[in-house]
């Protein structure tokens, strides 16, 4: 059985614009109705298109009286009502029968009509209420249908371009086009994800409906110009509608980072396969893996409020991606459970890298600490340069403070200290080396250590270091006797001294 060829491409359903659909009758279309055939308009001209939603007969003082209303009213009713108490509750316009033909409306209540804007229908003499009542409440209901019906067609228009593959980006330029005007999605920043339609010079107002989905906002998406309430269902449905598209790219994002950031993790761990392999795979996410490369470790510094930990990692994700993606398109960007890494060519300044990622942090009170490793030539050396930039990244929060960006040739000897496998065999040695010295609660030892740490960094240099702890000459000579009765004869012993350095260095990493 032969089929039919199938044309590329999703079909769209476009909607032309209809123009401004109202759910009521304007002042101007109730005065053309047959049932109000002979009415005059006798003051409130600048009310005509004011927009009848309900209607009301005014048969006494206490009637309720609600926004948008057409009052029927008898002039000898009319002659003891206040115009405007009854302009201040927002009556669309009042439709009035005289006791007699020939009766005319009293020139002080023509002047007030107009001065308040309302619209003053006089009727013909005998007009039976009820018709008018029938007449113009068949008239709304009809609109309220058709305004019904277009909202409808819009939302299946709507969905079928999100069923046919289409993106937010045909959801936006489709409710441009219905409407006329010029429509835009926002993020919950407020910037401008896309947008369609011919702005206005001068828009006369512009609505805004909230982007929501699972309880998470997205957004909002915006519609410039002068737009009623019909504008407003329409932007609504088509607020439901961009939400389940952002929903699911974000569900689509969410698994492919998830693959890229598992098979990275892969490839750090050693397991990965061989160079040819791995840079081959690393090009279908673009990520060039062939040729030389740093490691970049980047660390939220210290603990984010509960219930933020996951909002945060990601912006840091966001900021990574979106620096190395404007200096090193090729760079590999992943989230890790509490860091991200990023595989930069070895030609890029991962500082200033670093840097420029940090500025996007610069208003959310939220800092990172930063390391690089050494250059590598290739994927299979990745692994000891990812362990080598996770120990910068240590190593230098801890010796700089919160936000710190370290290259591991940088650390010195904290380099070598890094190495030594287990932390209990640098412990130990701090104890056997400092004494009581190491007791790190004890403000007297503390003072004590700061005072060998300037001994030390002088070459004991004794004049010196009196000067930078503002110690008198003999008060540091007390001390340098009583910290020698504590450790040996440092000032002798260069040996001695190698050791209470190295050990005061360990200290200072003390939490790595």
């Amino acid at each position: 059985m032969s089929h039919s060829p199938v044309e590329p491409g999703p079909p769209v359903l476009r909607l032309a614009s209809t123009g401004t659909l109202t759910p009521g009758l304007s002042v101007a279309e109730v005065l053309g109705m047959p049932g109000l055939a002979g009415a005059r308009l006798a003051a409130g001209r600048a009310g005509l298109g004011r927009v009848v939603r309900r209607l009301n007969v005014l048969d006494g003082p206490d009637v309720r009286v609600k926004p948008d209303e057409l009052l029927l009213a008898s002039g000898r009713v009319l002659r003891g009502a206040r115009l405007a108490d009854l302009a201040a509750r927002g009556p669309a316009a009042l439709a009035v029968r005289p006791g007699r033909p020939g009766d005319a409306m009293p020139g002080r209540l023509v002047a007030e009509a107009d001065r308040l804007g309302l619209p003053l229908i006089v009727l013909p003499a005998g007009t039976g209420f009820d018709e008018v009542l029938n007449q113009v409440l068949t008239g709304i209901l009809n609109r309220q249908a058709a305004v019904l019906a277009r909202t409808e067609e819009v939302h299946r228009a709507l969905v079928q371009i999100v069923l046919c593959g289409g993106g937010v980006q045909e959801v936006v330029d489709e409710v441009a086009a219905v409407l006329g005007v010029a429509v835009a999605l926002l993020d919950g920043d407020g910037r401008v994800l896309v947008r369609a339609g011919r702005p206005v010079a001068a828009p006369a107002g512009s609505l805004a409906v909230p982007v929501v989905a699972g309880g998470f906002d997205h957004g909002r998406i915006v519609a410039h110009g002068a737009l009623g309430d019909t504008e407003l269902g329409i932007l609504e449905r088509a607020a439901t509608v961009a939400a389940l598209v952002v929903t699911k790219q974000q569900a689509v994002a969410a698994v492919e980072s998830k693959y890229r950031a598992d098979f990275l993790r892969d490839v750090l761990a050693g397991r990965a396969g061989d160079d040819d392999r791995i840079t081959a795979h690393c090009a279908g996410f673009g990520w060039d893996l062939d040729r030389p490369l740093a490691v970049v470790v980047a660390e939220l510094d210290g603990a984010q409020p509960r219930g933020d930990e996951r909002a945060a990692q990601d912006r840091l994700t966001a900021a990574w991606t979106a620096a190395a993606r404007r200096r090193d398109p090729g760079a590999a960007v992943a989230s890790f459970a509490h860091e991200v890494v990023a595989l930069v060519g070895a030609e890029e300044d991962a500082t200033a890298l670093a840097a420029e990622a940090a500025a996007q942090f610069a208003e959310q009170g939220i800092t990172f600490s930063t390391g690089v490793s050494r250059t590598v030539a290739g994927p299979a050396a990745l692994p000891e340069a990812y362990e080598q930039a996770g120990k910068a990244v240590r190593v230098g929060r801890r010796l700089h403070g919160p936000g710190a960006r370290a290259h591991f040739d940088g650390l010195g000897v904290y380099r070598l200290l890094s190495l030594v496998p287990d932390p209990a065999e640098l412990h130990a040695f701090v104890r056997e080396t400092l004494g009581d010295l190491a007791a790190g609660d004890d403000p007297e030892m503390e003072d004590l250590r700061r005072t060998l740490q300037e001994l030390l960094d002088t070459n004991l240099n004794v004049a010196e270091t009196a000067r930078r702890l503002h110690f008198h000459y003999n008060t540091l000579r007390y001390r340098i006797g009583k910290l020698e009765r504590m450790l040996g004869p440092f000032t002798r012993d260069a040996h001695l001294r190698l050791n209470l350095t190295l050990a005061l260095h360990v200290l200072r990493m003390r939490g790595i």
